[in-house]
């Protein structure tokens, strides 16, 4: 019971700093992540807001995984489509654009920055896979295509469509094209390790009283 709680927590905890980062980065206003290009796109000429879209557009993508795999979603991958999008548009009420154009590159980093910590954070628990990396498994899947080259590609359609749209593409998108891979490449590895130690002092604390007592252990203090 504490394991799994610590692990939904985290994941809960990871999917709102994502979100967050993705927040800054909106309202930097220098220019957006791809897919956030499109949901900007999609409320501009439709209405709605922007994590609405998000939802929506999750909810579609997370059909056509299923359907191509022939299997249902994990319950994380449908709470990661929610959760993404109540968040966003709570970040995006309570965080407002700066007026000056270097607090706006400072937001643009800090948002990449922290949206690489929430990705590192949500994933570390591995309670499923975020809707667009479903699908992007699923095409590699059936098509045979590498993963890489499979999540190009989607990345590139959306951001054309989100850019015909009228979605922001500026300098912060190609900031965020290149960085976000080396800060989740960082992060990543560490929140897994973090979370792992963390499970396995919590399993060594709730575990204590059925452990045989061992005379010989001792803290490595010389």
């Amino acid at each position: 019971m504490k394991r799994n709680f610590l692990r939904w927590g985290t994941f809960t905890v990871g999917i709102m700093v994502m979100s967050m980062g993705i927040a800054f980065m909106i309202q930097a206003d220098l220019g957006a992540a791809p897919w956030d290009v499109f949901h900007i796109g999609l409320m501009i000429n439709l209405g709605l807001t922007v994590g609405s879209w998000s939802i929506i557009v999750g909810t579609v993508i997370i059909g056509t995984s299923a359907l191509l795999d022939r299997r249902l979603p994990q319950l994380g991958s449908v709470l990661n489509m929610v959760f993404v999008g109540v968040f966003i548009d709570l970040f995006l009420f309570i965080i407002s654009t700066p007026d000056h154009l270097a607090l706006q590159f400072a937001m643009l980093m800090i948002g990449v920055l922290i949206m690489g910590i929430g990705i590192g954070v949500y994933i570390a628990p591995n309670c499923g896979a975020g809707p667009r990396d479903m699908l992007m498994l699923s095409i590699a899947n059936k098509t045979g295509m590498p993963v890489g080259r499979v999540r190009l590609f989607m990345e590139i359609t959306v951001l054309l469509c989100g850019w015909m749209l009228g979605g922001p593409v500026f300098i912060g998108t190609i900031i965020f094209s290149l960085t976000i891979g080396p800060v989740v490449g960082y992060t990543l590895p560490y929140c897994k390790r973090l979370f792992n130690d963390w499970l396995e002092r919590g399993g060594r604390h709730e575990n204590f009283d059925k452990r045989a007592v061992r005379t010989y252990h001792h803290d490595r203090i010389s």
